[in-house]
């Protein structure tokens, strides 16, 4: 089974900085793509950023130029570096791992942009 951890989220007020952490455990477990989602309050999950095994990264509109993903393949972790934040962008963000074509997910770390 695929365990995925993510820490990392607060507080932040708008234009601050934020970086989450996700590390991937299992039996077995080998990594591909990784990634992250966010799901604002009465809104569904939306697409943040994802990462290949070779590196190749795509990001949602609304955050390029702001985030970055990044990785430790050594480590089974996966980074989201987020940058000038905005109060939209306010959400429970969740790390998600490719394993074997199955997307795992994680609990989620909530991301608070106010003043």
């Amino acid at each position: 089974q695929v365990q995925l951890v993510e820490s990392g989220g607060g507080s932040v007020q708008p234009g601050g900085s934020l970086r989450l952490s996700c590390v991937a455990s299992g039996s077995g477990f080998s990594v591909n793509s990784m990634g992250w989602s966010r799901q604002a309050p009465g809104k569904q999950r939306d697409f943040v950023a994802r990462i290949t095994s070779g590196g190749s990264t795509i990001y949602a509109d609304s955050v390029k130029g702001r985030f970055t993903i990044s990785r430790d393949i050594a480590k089974n972790t996966v980074y989201l570096q987020m940058n000038s934040l905005r109060p939209e962008d306010t959400a429970v963000y969740y790390c998600q791992g490719l394993h074997l074509a199955v997307w795992y997910s994680g609990q989620g770390t909530q991301v608070t942009v106010s003043s």
